[in-house]
């Protein structure tokens, strides 16, 4: 149950299942909640964050340490609600100022009933999370808050992100098109698996037709859209449970059809290839992450919202059942792979957000690249 924090100054807390914890005031709706608690690197962008399935089940602190001053406008989000289970800010705006504000960060928390804390240092909570890794958390605000021990007890009973199956809590239930702009070129079956609104809007732009299926959706279901290619989006939870999505890629994989998949779609590509996933220490979350594009070169910063990664070989191509396959792209920062690409056949996937919402446009090609799959395909 939550309330408001209206011009009021609720005492908060916020619990690591480590037993650190944080004081603050309520930030957003008064109440109870728990999640994963990972870090936000991004200095602006939180519309985007916060309406991104792919934080489902996710408290997020952002290290930014003043949120919220542009307010909350009705353009930006990129889906139809805040996915984010809590939020941790340090230093709340108190008065939002931008043309297309419409409403405060505060009062949109409220709205949806998103329960967060504010006056936190979250610079130390940052390097905590560095340290000791992701975990769970719980944020408790109210008057009446219980004792810490009963609180730590509750975040020890929460579960965890490991063995989450949770793209189907997130994707759409009915399937939907996003017409082309301009003349239709090809057309495209996209899994949603938390597909962010941006996705399919960049592939509109470049002509193409897309046909968001919910991630249920079968191989069949896929194909009687005709596909030019098919597209496995972003989302949430752990890689190992999807076993639905990695037999429907395989089978794309079987018949041939251009294949591009990120984030989420990244690590299903990497097991439907026969490698592992394994989860991050504290992943990659924010929009200044540079990435090595490995076939040309290239460095680019990068979208990232990650806690799972694909355990592929960099050093050489592999074999798989539907041939070789190389690593494209990696992480500057720590080797991780950021992504695949086949050599026999026309698919391939990066780990990070091309569709840059909130983010820089380095990656935009990516898209461009899936429609020369296309073209070359149809050729």
């Amino acid at each position: 149950m939550t309330t408001s924090t209206r011009g009021t100054k609720v005492p908060a807390v916020l619990v690591l299942e480590d037993g650190r914890t944080f004081r603050g005031r309520a930030y957003g709706a008064v109440g109870v909640t728990f999640g994963e608690a990972v870090f936000s690197t991004g200095m602006t962008g939180y519309q985007e964050t916060l309406t991104d399935p792919s934080y489902h089940r996710q408290v997020v602190v952002m290290t930014a340490p003043h949120v919220g001053n542009t307010g909350v406008n009705d353009e930006d989000p990129e889906s139809q609600r805040i996915w984010v289970a809590g939020y941790v800010v340090r230093d709340p705006a108190r008065v939002p100022s931008n043309w297309r504000s419409r409403r405060s960060l505060d009062e949109e928390l409220r709205q949806q009933g998103v329960v967060g804390i504010s006056g936190v240092d979250t610079r130390a909570l940052t390097r905590h999370l560095r340290e000791r890794g992701a975990m769970r958390v719980g944020i408790f605000s109210g008057n009446a808050l219980p004792d810490e021990g009963t609180m730590l007890a509750e975040v020890r009973q929460a579960p965890e992100m490991e063995g989450a199956d949770l793209s189907a809590e997130v994707a759409t239930k009915e399937a939907y098109v996003v017409p082309a702009i301009g003349e239709k070129k090809f057309t495209v079956a996209a899994v949603d698996l938390g597909i962010k609104g941006m996705t399919p809007h960049r592939m509109a732009e470049r002509g193409i037709e897309v046909h968001v299926l919910p991630a249920t959706a079968t191989a069949e279901d896929v194909y009687a859209v005709n596909p030019d290619g098919v597209f496995f989006s972003n989302g949430p939870g752990d890689p190992a449970t999807a076993d639905h999505p990695v037999s429907v890629m395989r089978a794309v994989l079987e018949r041939g059809t251009p294949l591009f998949g990120i984030c989420f779609g990244n690590q299903i590509l990497g097991r439907a290839l026969g490698f592992g996933t394994y989860k991050l220490k504290y992943g990659h979350r924010g929009i200044n992450q540079p990435v090595q594009d490995r076939t040309t070169g290239k460095v680019e910063i990068t979208a990232h919202n990650h806690g799972f990664a694909v355990d592929a070989p960099l050093e050489k191509a592999t074999d798989t059942p539907f041939g070789r396959v190389e690593v494209s792209h990696v992480c500057l920062n720590d080797n991780v792979v950021e992504g695949l690409q086949l050599l026999d056949k026309p698919a391939f996937s990066v780990q990070y957000h091309p569709e840059a919402a909130a983010g820089p446009h380095d990656a935009a090609y990516l898209f461009d690249r899936f429609v020369k799959l296309m073209e070359g395909q149809r050729a």
